[in-house]
């Protein structure tokens, strides 16, 4: 079913909490045209905003949406063994048609839980896209690059790389296609270097994973002498358009290569958590070099959700016990990061309310336990609430969920139930 909207409307929010004042919103076509005290103006759509607080839609900055259909199949398990025993095997048997439907979920759990923007990382691009373009959110989509030093793997992925990349027309201005190499364990110098070229004439973004265990770090140097970020750095891949997952193991030289390149760092905790990667990530260092962190949620068959807000609790519990320290990982700063970064990281000018921005934004029932009292919003967001505070959700100027209903979502979930089972029946 597709459910994409094909005409921009006007909506005017009235009385709602803004930055801890009562304001009228006025959101005309992709847009926030005007934010005021009171706006005597007339709209296609008017919502009243009583009980309520509008802050920016977030930014997923790693996933992989359509493992929504692997949520629960291999748990407990290390990294490596969980990848090569459980994941790729199973990966072999996906078609277009599972990734389509695990993709839908994906951005229905994301549209439930007011995350309006994802960057994501899977196989049969196509698939994804078409199911982002449908469900209305906006997306930095890579085709997941792997050729294991092999010629012909490569040069199959450089052909289909070409054709997503010359497809994009028929796609929604939501979507951004970028480039993504899977990580240097699984992508050969050659490739990665055509890759880069690649990126720079097309003026594409790239996202890939980097740093995330101590073998990883081993390997690497074991293999070209060079710990992960130097390695990238050697090979001119450091530049600003390149976001980099997980990113736990590194040392004081690699995050001043980050920062002096003007890379993004995407902070993955609960699958950072779940697979005991590592949860020692240095976000006080990284954000005083410079480097701009995001938060990502990875992908469900790791973290098992995509619930920002869940996410952002985890980074900075965990940042604060990691570290010691209870004063890191603050509410605001903490919330921040899972906004603010969009524009760096995929190209929307989104990630703020205000005028001239992109108009996503999450409309936050107050009325719930969980946001009582509301002595400080931004605190009962990250340490108390969950994704399920979201009432409404606006992205692009449409609004995907009302009074937390999303048109079509019980088709949604039969179809992505019925191909979860036949995939593991394969």
């Amino acid at each position: 079913m597709n459910f994409k909207i094909y005409y921009k409307m006007s909506i005017l929010i009235k009385n709602i909490q803004l930055n801890n004042q009562i304001k009228d919103i006025l959101i005309e076509g992709q847009h926030i045209k005007k934010i005021d005290d009171t706006i005597s103006l007339q709209a296609d759509k008017i919502i009243d905003g009583r009980h309520k607080a509008a802050v920016p839609g977030l930014t997923n900055g790693h996933t992989h949406a359509a493992m929504t259909l692997m949520r629960g199949y291999a748990d407990d398990m290390p990294l490596m063994p969980w990848l090569e025993e459980k994941i790729w095997p199973l990966e072999q048997k996906l078609t277009e048609d599972d990734v389509y439907w695990g993709a839908k979920l994906a951005c229905l759990e994301m549209i439930k839980t007011g995350t309006t923007n994802m960057v994501d990382m899977y196989h049969f691009f196509a698939g994804t896209a078409r199911a982002v373009d449908e469900m209305g959110i906006r997306a930095m989509l890579t085709y997941a690059g792997f050729d294991f030093e092999l010629h012909t793997k490569a040069e199959t992925y450089k052909k289909e790389v070409k054709q997503y990349f010359e497809s994009m027309h028929q796609y929604s201005d939501r979507i951004h296609f970028a480039m993504g190499p899977h990580a240097i364990y699984t992508v050969s110098k050659k490739l990665l270097m055509w890759i880069k070229d690649f990126a720079a004439d097309n003026g594409l973004k790239i996202h890939t994973h980097l740093s995330e265990t101590p073998g990883e770090v081993k390997d690497s140097i074991k293999k070209t002498g060079l710990r992960p970020v130097e390695y990238l750095e050697s090979i001119g891949l450091l530049n600003s358009n390149i976001s980099l997952a997980h990113c736990i193991y590194l040392n004081d030289t690699e995050i001043k290569m980050l920062a002096d390149n003007g890379c993004q760092v995407v902070h993955n905790p609960a699958s950072n958590l779940k697979l005991s990667s590592g949860n020692n990530f240095r976000y006080k260092d990284l954000k005083n070099a410079g480097v701009t962190v995001a938060l990502g949620t990875d992908g469900t068959c790791s973290g098992n959700n995509l619930d920002m807000y869940e996410t952002m609790k985890l980074a900075s519990l965990n940042g604060k016990a990691a570290w010691n320290n209870p004063t890191i990982w603050n509410a605001e700063e903490t919330f921040k990061t899972a906004c603010e970064p969009a524009q760096e990281l995929t190209g929307f000018k989104t990630g703020k309310i205000e005028e001239t921005y992109l108009a996503d934004i999450s409309l936050i029932d107050l009325n719930l336990p969980e946001m009582t009292p509301n002595f400080n919003l931004i605190s009962n967001l990250v340490y108390s609430a969950n994704g399920n505070c979201v009432d409404t959700l606006i992205c692009d100027g449409k609004i995907l969920m009302e009074n937390r209903h999303v048109p079509g979502e019980e088709e949604i979930l039969k179809q992505a139930t019925r191909v979860a089972f036949d995939l593991i029946k394969r």
